[in-house]
């Protein structure tokens, strides 16, 4: 039945339903609101509006202990391990917090910056890169002026980093803008101070670490907090008007460079060599002399034990010296001396081609065989030794 059909007695869904029905919502409301009014030094009891108003004062004062739970929780951050918290109250610098969990007092009390201190960054001078492989030269940038009043065209790069966040913050405005400021007059100083050929060639090393100390000390005084870590130069060249002549004479400084190391080849292919035969003949001269000089001694020795002997016997001395004398030169002799004593002129027959291929000392044949075209076997025999005992007698002579 609906509850607004006659017979209802004018009583609708929600009201009293006796006892045994679910207890009324708003009462249970109004009961939880009296027990917290309560516990917040309200009345539990007492007329409607003063109920009313207990519950508007405890809603205000939840509400506003939950925002200050929130605020005050709005003051944790955390710094990454390659990060520095920079803490500002009232805007003024405070400290400084390393990595880790902080929490601070909230804004707009304090105010946490955040500063990357080991990202590399890099300011580029005379170019600026648009792509991986693709620059964009700024001639206003790059074009520099020698010692000597010549112009150049450089790009060079520096890479930096961060040493102090605080400094990094609050010393210096725009210090990554001051940096490229800085590196632009720290490498036209260097430039003016050097020569064309000496950017151009050899010098390109010189150049770019006396740029990086010249930048570092203009930081360090300007305090900026920044620590240079690198500077590397691009490319360097003439203008492009003068690129053509230069080439030439590259060329031929190239050239140069190489005849002269060819001559160095040369030479250090030559002069060990040259030392090495020098140092043999020197050894030799050395041998030579050693030698002379020991013959020379040994001959004195020998011709001093020779008189020596010769004092003590002449004659036998003289015959023994006389023997030696003819058995070295007969050793080199190719002719045979025959003595006949009876004095005939018998014609003695010599195998000449036994006695040039026979032996190095040909004057020692046996003369038995030897013929005698007048003379019997015997006689010849008798007349060989008769020849060798004259010698022998005539040596003692």
């Amino acid at each position: 039945m609906a509850w607004n059909e006659p017979g209802n007695g004018g009583k609708d869904p929600w009201g009293n339903r006796g006892k045994d029905g679910p207890p009324d919502l708003d009462e249970v409301v109004r009961k939880m609101q009296q027990k917290l009014g309560g516990m917040f030094g309200g009345k539990g009891g007492g007329s409607g509006d003063n109920n009313r108003s207990s519950q508007g004062s405890f809603g205000i004062g939840l509400i506003a202990l939950i925002a200050f739970i929130v605020w005050m929780l709005s003051g944790i951050y955390i710094v990454e391990a390659p990060e520095r918290g920079v803490v500002l109250r009232f805007g003024q610098y405070h400290s400084t917090a390393m990595p880790g969990p902080h929490w601070h007092l909230p804004y707009p009390i304090d105010k946490v910056e955040i500063v990357n201190v080991e990202e590399i960054r890099t300011a580029e001078i005379g170019y600026r890169s648009t792509g991986v492989a693709s620059t964009n030269s700024i001639p206003s940038e790059s074009l520099m002026l020698t010692m000597d009043e010549n112009i150049i065209d450089l790009k060079i790069a520096v890479q930096y980093r961060v040493q102090d966040a605080a400094k990094y913050l609050f010393n210096v405005r725009n210090p990554d803008i001051i940096l490229r400021q800085m590196m632009e007059s720290a490498v036209r100083e260097t430039v003016g101070r050097s020569k064309m050929d000496f950017v151009l060639t050899e010098g390109r090393s010189a150049i770019a670490n006396s740029t990086e100390q010249l930048l570092q000390s203009m930081l360090d005084a300007h305090d900026a907090g920044l620590l240079v870590t690198s500077v590397n130069m691009q490319d360097v060249q003439p203008p492009e008007q003068v690129q053509s002549a230069f080439a030439d004479v590259v060329k031929a400084r190239e050239d140069e460079v190489r005849q002269i190391n060819q001559a160095e080849a040369y030479a250090n292919d030559i002069l060990p060599k040259a030392r090495g035969q020098a140092f043999r003949i020197l050894q030799e001269a050395e041998a030579y002399k050693s030698q002379v000089v020991a013959k020379a001694e040994g001959d004195a020795s020998r011709f001093t034990q020779v008189m020596q002997e010769y004092n003590k016997a002449p004659a036998i001395t003289t015959e023994r010296l006389y023997l030696d004398a003819m058995e070295s030169v007969y050793s080199r002799s190719q002719k045979v001396m025959v003595d006949v004593e009876n004095g005939g002129s018998n014609v003695l027959y010599l195998p000449l081609d036994r006695m040039r291929g026979s032996s190095s000392n040909p004057a020692r044949l046996n003369l038995d065989e030897f013929s005698y075209p007048n003379s019997s076997n015997n006689n010849s025999s008798t007349s060989s030794s008769a020849s060798r005992d004259d010698v022998r007698s005539r040596g003692g002579r």
